[in-house]
């Protein structure tokens, strides 16, 4: 097939990401083969496995030849794609997709996969297509979609156990209440020596819970300008889940996660619960006496998680448009997806191999894999934020005391204060030119914002223990 794909590839030309004129496309021959560049990351299994992807379509073709390039985490690829010499290829995760559709260094791809026969409508995932979907046009292919779900200890928690107690408990993996979410975390942390559940204090761990309640996590999610943690909806949600994840006879205290953290609880038998994505699984797995399984996020009136989120883009300029579009039909095709889904950490976008053993790999934990495609369809996409680590970096200090803070004095004024502080983020004024600053040409006064504090006081300071 790539082979054909690559006859094709010679009657094309490149466009420029921008609309600008055709620019050649170079065809390789045996004797002089295009290279292009895929980089991705992730564990070692998983980069393995994308290896033998490469590797088999080399074998394919003599005149195109792809070299994986590694890096170490999602931070270094999107320093290695927004850098001088960008790869071909790239493995993106959506929270990046607004720093490199605005930076100009990817092209739409849509059109290229179209004509290479590829159906958006039932091969793959619409939440998928639509996260990675920009300015009307499909920017990246959907490559993995993990949700969001609650991970058990099924030792810890017994659904059964629960109910001869006369608790409310799920009758089914399809949904629970986050009054039954509560009662398991209580249930759990009844045992010697355990806690219930922990939830990172970060947006990415009260996010599910604000969409869950009927709350909005930005004021705006196509062009947000402020967190919308203070308005009414939201606001009464925060406080029903605070009032469970506050309370340190449920949750482990910050204290005792220093000494061991809720991963390493989690594995050892000594935490009911975590949320997580699906590249928990290998790890958990290789735990020894570790039983668990997987819910979706609890529901407190709706249904809704958000997602990790990968893509396969291509860059502004690569070597050669033909010949990277057609490696990337051959790395979403369902044999190259299958080889890294069975190493355990991707959820496909692909639902033919979401459907398939590869992924649910039923005779290992968790018992209910199908959890994680379920819950795609409640995911909730936030913004294709430029600055996500900028605004995770200004509100730590703040998200921190509103869950550990011994005392929160009020909930309404510690939300409207983080609210304020991302919007020296996610909307800074605008510097005064040279020209409209006060005095003889001296600089402005204000700060940019780089130099904006990292975040303002709060009326309670974060707990010590």
């Amino acid at each position: 097939m790539a082979a054909g794909l690559l006859l094709l590839g010679t009657l094309v030309v490149g466009c420029q990401s921008d609309g600008g004129p055709p620019v050649h496309d170079p065809v390789g021959t045996t004797k002089k083969p295009v290279k292009l560049t895929f980089m991705a990351y992730g564990p070692q299994e998983e980069v393995e496995a994308m290896q033998e992807t490469v590797d088999r379509f080399n074998a394919s073709t003599e005149t195109v030849k792809v070299t994986l390039d590694a890096v170490k985490n999602e931070e270094e690829a999107i320093d290695r794609v927004t850098g001088e010499n960008p790869p071909d290829i790239y493995l993106l995760s959506r929270r990046d997709l607004g720093t490199v559709m605005d930076g100009g260094f990817n092209q739409p791809i849509e059109e290229l996969l179209d004509a290479r026969g590829i159906s958006f409508g039932d091969d793959y995932k619409r939440d998928a297509i639509a996260a990675f979907s920009g300015n009307s046009q499909l920017q990246c292919m959907p490559y993995g979609v993990s949700p969001m779900v609650i991970y058990f200890n099924t030792n810890l928690i017994d659904w059964q156990a629960m109910r001869a107690e006369d608790l409310p408990a799920p009758r089914s993996y399809n949904f629970w209440t986050f009054e039954q979410f509560t009662a398991a975390a209580q249930f759990a942390a009844s045992r010697p020596g355990a806690k219930g559940v922990h939830i990172e204090p970060t947006l990415e761990g009260i996010a599910p819970f604000i969409y869950s309640g009927g709350g909005e996590l930005f004021d705006d999610n196509a062009a947000p300008t402020s967190l919308a943690l203070a308005q009414e909806d939201t606001l009464k949600t925060l406080g029903t889940v605070l009032d469970v994840l506050r309370d340190n006879q449920i949750t482990p205290t910050p204290k005792q996660l220093r000494k061991e953290s809720a991963l390493d609880r989690f594995t050892t038998g000594k935490l009911g619960m975590i949320a997580g994505y699906r590249n928990l699984v290998p790890l958990l797995r290789s735990t020894p006496s570790l039983n668990f399984d997987v819910m979706p996020m609890p529901a407190l009136d709706n249904e809704h998680t958000i997602g990790d989120v990968s893509g396969l883009c291509m860059s502004a300029n690569p070597t050669s448009v033909s010949a990277a579009a057609d490696f990337i039909v051959h790395a979403i095709s369902p044999e190259s997806v299958a080889e890294v889904a069975a190493a355990g950490y991707l959820v496909p976008a692909n639902n033919e191999v979401a459907e398939s053993d590869s992924f649910l790999q039923r005779d290992q934990f968790p018992a209910h894999a199908e959890v994680f495609n379920r819950s795609i369809r409640d995911i909730v996409t936030p913004p294709a934020l430029e600055s996500w680590a900028a605004l995770d970096d200004a509100l730590h200090r703040q998200l921190h005391a509103l869950f550990y803070a011994r005392v929160l004095e009020d909930l309404k004024t510690a939300a409207e204060e983080l609210d304020e502080t991302s919007k020296g983020i996610l909307s800074p004024p605008e510097e005064e030119s040279p020209s409209d600053a006060p005095g003889d040409g001296e600089s402005p006064s204000g700060s940019s914002p780089a130099e904006t504090p990292s975040s303002t006081p709060t009326s309670a300071s974060p707990s010590a223990d």
